[in-house]
Formats: structure tokens, sequence, C-alpha cells
């Protein structure tokens, strides 16, 4: 609570809350709207990817992935939120 993040990283499926209410309570948090979310998930349908971006999730990664392109991704979020 004393700091904002830069870039959150969430799955969808964790225990007590899954990522897509997680990434909901972020967007709609005065102080954390403006954080950037990747999701890295097994989950790689279209629904689960349109039901990410509807909430703001930024960027949605599919497991299993490379090191590389989530660092890519990283960032990506971070350049995006420093220019802004």
């Amino acid at each position: 609570q004393d700091h904002t993040p830069d870039v959150m990283l969430l799955d969808i499926e964790m225990p007590r809350m899954d990522g897509f209410e997680v990434a909901s309570i972020v967007k709609h948090e005065e102080r954390l709207k403006d954080v950037s979310i990747i999701m890295i998930t097994s989950r790689t349908g279209q629904k689960h990817r349109e039901r990410a971006f509807s909430i703001g999730v930024n960027e949605y990664l599919g497991k299993p992935f490379q090191e590389t392109e989530l660092l890519n991704l990283i960032e990506k979020c971070i350049s995006v939120r420093v220019s802004a």
C-alpha cells in the first residue's frame, strides 16, 4: 500500500481471488488504475483473452512462455507508463 508498482503480473488461477477479480479491483482503484497488468496463464482461449482485455489487462501471455518474451512485455509496459 505504500508503493505503486510499475507492472503487475497476474495468473487467472490464483488462491482466494482469481486474476480477473484482482485486475478488476486494480483498474477500479484510483491509485492503481494506471498500473500495467500482464496476465500470464495457461488459459489461452479467446474467451479468456477477451475478458482480460475488457477489464483493462494490458498484455496477455500464454504458458509456457519464453523469459525474453515476458521481459520484453515488462519493458514495453514500463516505457508506456514512463512516457505517459
